[in-house]
């Protein structure tokens, strides 16, 4: 059973086989803002996740789409999405604590990530494989794909919307099936893409949403051998352990970063690259994978770059995310507000200086610029997830490129320089998943291939890779 999620008290269980099924167990979803509860949700039991995933595993085996269907599905679930934007984005500033022109744009990229998927659906395709070795003159080879089965997708809370689409589009797009767990702070919005596909004409037990805490409900999916891959985003910590239970069955693990980005002293135009690292760096409330952490900056420039900073971060409002002229709302919850406060004050007690910011008010955290940081701090060599930039000098690129790979992440980096040689140098000595020139690390386009190595994860999203990542590779060989 479901009512409006744009309802108070609304309640959503579990979607399995085209049907909201009820749960006794529930868990309360907040808004961030003004703490009241705006829905319930089921905690799936270990119970509740097989039936899930035996639903998914029989559809599979007992019902087809076609290239053509699948197009057709996701495309119509666009046009439902371009339909009930607002709707959708309320959802996003309300369970996230969005602020209503992110939230907005969200829903943009998500329904660009579909309309991506629908057309990759119709582009699945192997390669013609030579055989030119002595003896095979009477064989031709090639490869087909074929969808890998029921995809266990875990989706985090900062970006539910678009991300969900990340991982449940390609997936349709491919012949899979899909079991998918969203984050228990932020489940209306996955709730509500279930809706929308259902809508769009997809066949009961495609896809299949069990609500729940991640330690529970996540833990039944990934000990269900019958599930042949996970996508997850979300954190390392998470990921080892997802990892760690799959054993040898495929993973797509999309995770964290403190991501730097370099301002060299030829910087094309400072005052736009102190604008993209200042707001990039709240965005969401600082709560991206992607998000501008690190910014280290030629020592010719460093002065003017902080007071440049500081000026664009006096110029953002924050507050009622509903308010269309907010720039930063909550954080997700008063506790990561408070974390994020806690790192600012070690900081601040071991010598740096915040020279902007560093308040909290319940889970609303200023927006904070810090200098003078050392490598040690934790807002400097963790995720800080939280609107709280850190400005570095360096005196040479050589320092710059050492202090940026000094980490155990390598989701993206940002580097500015009008020097082509020294960017395409970049491109070789940062160790990053994505190197991004003339612009912040922050930077994604829904289309391209993302993914980061080292402890920011494994694999690629973005609709055509995710396709060959939720595909398996066949060979042919026929003998004349």
């Amino acid at each position: 059973m479901s009512t409006t999620i744009s309802s108070k008290n609304a309640f959503y269980g579990h979607f399995i086989n085209g049907q909201w099924i009820s749960d006794q167990n529930t868990i309360s979803v907040i808004n961030k803002y003004n703490k009241e509860e705006i829905a319930r949700i089921g905690n799936a039991s270990r119970k509740i996740v097989t039936e899930a995933v035996t639903n998914a595993l029989d559809t599979f085996h007992t019902k087809k789409l076609d290239p053509n269907q699948r197009y057709e599905i996701l495309m119509r679930t666009a046009n439902i999405a371009k339909e009930r934007k607002k709707e959708l984005a309320m959802i996003l500033v309300h369970e996230v604590g969005k602020v209503l022109k992110d939230a907005i744009g969200e829903i943009d990229r998500g329904i660009q990530t579909l309309i991506a998927s629908a057309e990759e659906a119709k582009r699945i395709a192997g390669t013609g494989v030579p055989l030119g070795q002595p003896g095979n003159d009477n064989k031709m080879a090639f490869t087909v794909r074929v969808p890998v089965g029921v995809i266990g997708a875990i989706t985090p809370f900062n970006f539910p919307f678009n991300l969900t689409m990340h991982k449940v589009a390609p997936a349709l797009a491919a012949g899979n099936t899909v079991v998918l767990k969203p984050a228990e702070v932020t489940p209306l919005i996955a709730c509500k893409i279930a809706e929308m596909f259902s809508e769009a004409g997809l066949p009961a037990g495609f896809l299949n949403v069990v609500n729940g805490r991640g330690q529970e409900t996540g833990q039944y999916l990934l000990e269900d051998e019958r599930i042949a891959m996970f996508t997850f985003t979300g954190s390392p910590g998470v990921g080892r352990h997802i990892k760690s239970n799959t054993g040898i069955r495929k993973v797509t693990l999309e995770l964290g970063n403190n991501s730097p980005n370099i301002i060299h002293k030829d910087v094309p135009d400072i005052d736009k690259a102190v604008e993209l690292c200042v707001t990039r760096g709240y965005v969401n409330a600082g709560q991206a994978c992607i998000s501008v952490q690190r910014i280290y900056v030629h020592r010719d420039i460093y002065d003017s770059f902080v007071e440049k900073a500081v000026h664009v971060a006096q110029s953002l409002k924050v507050g009622n995310p509903e308010d269309p002229s907010t720039d930063i709302g909550p954080m997700i919850s008063e506790k990561e507000a408070r974390r994020a406060e806690e790192w600012i004050q070690e900081a601040t007690r071991l010598g740096a200086i915040a020279v902007y910011g560093g308040k909290r008010r319940d889970s609303i955290l200023e927006p904070t610029i810090l200098i003078d940081v050392k490598p040690e701090m934790k807002v400097v060599c963790q995720e800080v997830f939280a609107p709280v930039i850190s400005i570095i000098p360096f005196d040479n690129i050589e320092e710059a490129f050492r202090q940026a790979n000094d980490t155990k992440f390598g989701l993206q980096v940002g580097f500015f320089t009008s020097d082509i040689t020294l960017a395409m140098r970049a491109t070789q000595e940062l160790h990053f998943g994505g190197i991004i020139i003339n612009d912040v690390s922050t930077y994604r386009a829904d289309d391209m291939p993302y993914g980061g190595v080292k402890d920011s994860g494994i694999g690629k999203e973005g609709p055509h890779y995710a396709v060959q990542e939720m595909t398996d590779e066949k060979l042919v060989v026929i003998n004349l």
